[in-house]
């Protein structure tokens, strides 16, 4: 399905925040690795957090689910023997149950999204998977990728960071389990440490112990641990909330989102501050954001890496800014469900944005009087830029015709029925 964004001058009323994919996936995670029953409180539905949940159940756990809990009978540390897991096109999911299928005698992840998932690389987690003494049969690190574990040893492993922050994750989630203790060591840089962050704070929360260092480059992990069955609440979800904040920026608007956590750990949270930053009247206190929007920005200067699932839509706020923006340290946007640099920025360009790249940067020079508008533009698939380039018609001269714009889903389902709901003028048509 297409999607038709109209321009739309003024937004204006109350969502409450979908809940946080990052943190349901991990918490569904978690629960699935106790023995005993967990409950999640207001979980995230999403293709992502819906993939967890399949291939958690898939793996042995028992769901039951209403309109506002899951509760999860959780298989420990003693998987089913399941020879096939699908996980659609949810890299994170994958990235994670690769290393816990190293429980498993045999797994095959199959390929069910070439273009997108099955596109991106798992390098550096299977050569760590292979100091654990995990065999991986792989197609030049993509999927179909098949785990041959059963009897994973710890010990000192390494793990490159320079990719991506959830090979990482995915060890500390399979480590505590191991009999031995494990040292884990991080190599080269490590992008979203923030994420790393979240992953540590879930991963105390179940009553597991792990000691990082403080740059969080290295970590102890004492072996033969339990996950504890716990009752868990998630947050509203950041990234998400991102699209909608700058949407609200770069319009005339009165729009108030409840369910933004002041204190949360999320890195996109920065979206706030960058807003600010961008002179856009905001208040947020008491886990809400309202934002008054004249439709006034100021250029910014940026690093994206904390913030890496917002960046795309600061990006589209700085279309519309007074003034040259520039988001750097980004480039793991690169790895994403496309190159969201350049294939975002080739479609900004075709809608009339004033855009150039780097390796690592985002250089935007702002039209405060708008884009022209009027075409048919790509969203290669990917959630963050479907949002993304909607916000950027909101404010063109005439309508955007987003390509496969259903694919929001993966991420936030409700997302065009939130903007509609603030009086966006968006239309569905078959593609």
């Amino acid at each position: 399905m297409d999607v038709i964004v109209t321009p739309t001058p003024e937004l204006k009323g109350e969502i409450g925040a979908l809940s946080s994919k990052n943190y349901t996936t991990r918490y569904l995670l978690v629960a699935a690795l106790a023995e005993g029953t967990s409950t999640i409180h207001f979980p995230a539905h999403s293709e992502d957090s819906d993939a967890m949940r399949r291939c958690i159940r898939d793996l042995g756990a028992i769901l039951e689910e209403d309109d506002e809990k899951i509760v999860i009978t959780g298989f420990g540390s003693k998987p089913v023997d399941v020879k096939e897991l699908n996980v659609g096109n949810a890299g994170a999911v994958l990235r994670f149950l690769m290393a816990i299928a190293a429980l498993c005698p045999e797994v095959t992840f199959v390929n069910t999204y070439p273009d997108s998932l099955g596109k991106r690389p798992h390098d550096d987690l299977i050569t760590s998977l292979g100091q654990l003494g995990v065999e991986v049969e792989h197609q030049n690190g993509r999927l179909p990728i098949k785990i041959r574990g059963g009897q994973p040893r710890g010990g000192k492993i390494t793990v490159s960071g320079s990719v991506s922050s959830q090979y990482l994750s995915a060890l500390l989630f399979l480590t505590p389990l191991l009999e031995e203790d494990s040292e884990i060591t991080v190599l080269h840089d490590l992008k979203s440490k923030v994420v790393v962050g979240q992953t540590l704070e879930v991963l105390a929360q179940a009553g597991i112990t792990i000691e990082a260092s403080e740059d969080l480059m290295t970590y102890k992990v004492p072996g033969r641990q339990k996950y504890v069955a716990q009752s868990y609440t998630v947050q509203g979800d950041y990234p998400g909330s991102a699209a909608v904040l700058a949407a609200a920026a770069v319009t005339k608007s009165d729009v108030i989102i409840h369910r933004l956590p002041v204190e949360s750990k999320q890195g996109e949270k920065a979206v706030v501050d960058v807003l600010q930053m961008m002179q856009v009247p905001l208040t947020h206190e008491n886990d809400v954001v309202h934002v008054k929007g004249t439709g006034i920005l100021k250029a910014v200067e940026f690093d994206g890496d904390a913030a890496t699932d917002a960046v795309l839509a600061m990006v589209a706020a700085a279309v519309f800014a007074e003034g040259t923006s520039r988001f750097y340290n980004v480039e793991n946007l690169r790895y994403k469900e496309c190159d969201r640099i350049t294939d975002y920025l080739t479609e900004l360009r075709k809608a009339g944005a004033n855009v150039e790249e780097r390796q690592a940067e985002i250089i935007v020079h702002g039209r405060p009087e708008g884009v022209e508008g009027g075409v048919t533009i790509d969203a290669h698939y990917d959630h963050r830029v479907i949002m993304a380039l909607s916000i950027v018609g909101l404010r063109a001269k005439q309508p955007i015709v987003i390509r496969d714009a259903h694919h929001v889903a993966k991420s936030y389902p409700q997302y065009f029925d939130h903007i509609q709901a603030l009086g966006a003028n968006i239309e569905w048509v078959q593609g």
